[in-house]
């Protein structure tokens, strides 16, 4: 008789279990969306003009972090997709730019570089590339792990370095775009042996070449009140075109532009990625069984708009109007092809980005332009009056300065005094805001502003012996488009939405940092955080959803 109570005891709380687990439905699919480039204030400059199912819908239905920040310098592409999937920053994760000094090969190496893999797709050196420069595990890594390998990962951008870092080791793919003459996605031996027919056949089908047409404003130009006007002198443009200014007729422009990365280089280079990424779900049955897969998906083509005509832009609203009903044809996509409540997604940017220098210094705002190619000089003539010695910096480069450690030591000179010499020479200069020291960066511990940022970038095995900031609104680039890099507001300050499965609609104002969102993936889906997490999970989105 104890026995069968116990029994019908154990059946009923079962089924209880069954019963709640089964009142929320599981998250099927990640998606998460970097806009390259992309500032917070995009989304209210332009947030009257977008339509209410794109960037609108996200933020209706979903959970805004207005206040969301990197947490380190530099503020690049690639340390930025890292530090997104990764949960932490370039300290740890290793990926300190797009391009570093690498100290102990006396070279300069790519992030994604790797001359040990074959490329697919393609017999361009485009394909030559892998994750195998990132030291750690991304939360599309763990997902993988946490479903013994069964829930997908998929990686698409026109970028290498925007598909290979988020979609991380494990990745069932990464692809990207490859320009030039050829114009089509591309993968390396690090994934597979050959390209999926579905790829080839996406290539085969001339979609790029259809993206040769005019491109002029999705809306009447007078109606583009958020921006600038439209012929000015902060706006490089493109070759063969007189000036900077709408229409663009791309066919006309493609032999002098580089052909394909033409596309790539307008939003309609966007486009392409969506009609890639749509084709990706479904081919790769994404989201269409009970293992949560990932789409890790970056719009690269802001980034380059931004480059090239400046934040201010007529061209970057068009591109960001244009971007946001790209982002309403992928909910469209996901709600009929996933299901509404079977997805979550989140967006968000790898950096932001400054106004053009020589349109601030045009309304009297501080702003300027650093000549590195002096600066190097000057500093090397300056090491050599003190020391006497021609080569006792190794490199200048990310406004890193890396000391020859064995010509010190052949010379019989202390480090700690070329540091200390260095440091006081390069604080002199004008443009120079600050200064960090290898000393500063490996004893102290600081815990806000420039100096925390600076740490958090530090990776003590890959980065310089000493570390210059610039001044505000001061960059190493020319007086048209725009840069990023540093760790003030306008690089450091970008969206951050999460929408869909298991998150409640809000906003909030408390500040998040762009390493909590893969431990806020990682709890939401209940898996293990990427290994050398650092951020924390956004309690207020969470717990918030949980209570309620």
């Amino acid at each position: 008789m104890i026995r069968n109570f116990f029994l019908l005891l154990t059946t009923i709380c079962t089924f209880s279990l069954i019963a709640q687990e089964g009142d929320k439905e599981k998250t099927r699919l990640v998606v998460g969306i970097v806009v390259d480039q992309m500032r917070y204030d995009y989304l209210t400059r332009f947030g009257d003009r977008y339509g209410d199912e794109g960037f609108k819908r996200l933020i209706n239905e979903g959970y805004s972090f207005k206040n969301n920040h990197f947490n380190y310098v530099p503020t690049y592409t690639a340390p930025g997709h890292a530090s997104v999937y990764t949960g932490t920053g370039p300290a740890n994760h290793g990926i300190i730019g797009n391009n570093w000094y690498n100290k102990f090969e006396d070279e300069l190496v790519y992030c994604t570089g790797d001359e040990t893999v074959r490329p697919v797709g393609t017999s361009s050196d485009a394909g030559e590339m892998s994750p195998h420069r990132m030291k750690v595990t991304t939360v599309a890594d763990q997902n993988r792990l946490h479903t013994q390998m069964r829930g997908k990962t998929i990686g698409v951008s026109i970028k290498d370095r925007g598909s290979i870092l988020p979609a991380g080791h494990t990745a069932n793919a990464a692809y990207w775009f490859h320009g030039k003459d050829e114009g089509k996605f591309i993968t390396s031996s690090f994934y597979m042996e050959e390209l999926p027919q579905w790829v080839k056949d996406f290539n085969n089908s001339n979609v790029a070449e259809s993206y040769f047409k005019t491109w002029n404003t999705l809306c009447p130009i007078e109606s583009y009140t958020a921006s600038g006007v439209d012929i000015n002198n902060f706006e490089y443009g493109f070759k063969g075109k007189e000036n900077a200014s709408f229409p663009y007729d791309l066919a006309a422009l493609r032999s002098s532009n580089n052909e394909f990365d033409l596309i790539a280089n307008t939003p309609f280079g966007n486009d392409l990625t969506l009609d890639f990424a749509l084709a990706a779900i479904k081919a790769e049955e994404l989201g269409q069984d009970e293992d949560t897969d990932f789409l890790t998906l970056s719009f690269s083509s802001t980034d380059k708009v931004g480059h090239n005509f400046g934040v201010n832009s007529k061209e970057i609203e068009d591109t960001y109007l244009r971007l946001d009903k790209n982002i309403a044809t992928l909910l469209q996509y996901l709600d009929e092809n996933v299901g509404k409540g079977a997805y979550t997604i989140f967006l968000t940017s790898d950096h932001g980005g400054g106004d053009v220098s020589a349109y601030l210094e045009s309304l009297k705002i501080p702003a300027g332009y650093f000549d590195s190619d002096d600066f190097t000089e000057k500093l090397n003539e300056f090491v050599v009056k003190e020391f006497g010695e021609a080569n006792l910096i190794s490199k200048i480069y990310n406004d890193q300065v890396f000391f020859n450690y064995q010509a010190l030591y052949d010379a019989e000179i202390n480090a700690d005094e070329l540091e200390e010499k260095i440091t006081h020479y390069i604080l002199q200069q004008e443009q120079i805001d600050k200064v960090y020291t290898r000393s500063q960066l490996e004893d102290g511990s600081y815990t806000d502003g420039m100096a925390a940022a600076i740490q958090e970038g530090f990776n003590q095995k890959r980065s310089g012996d000493v570390i210059y900031v610039l001044n505000p609104a001061v960059v190493s680039y020319s007086p048209q488009g725009s840069m990023h890099g540093s760790g003030f507001t306008y690089d450091t300050h970008t969206p951050l939405i999460f929408f869909g499965n298991g998150i409640d609609h809000g906003s909030t104002t408390e500040r998040s940092e762009i390493v909590d969102i893969a431990p806020t993936i990682s709890a939401l889906l209940g898996i293990a955080f990427p290994n050398a997490a650092t951020g924390k999970p956004l309690y207020q989105m969470l717990d918030r959803e949980s209570s309620e």
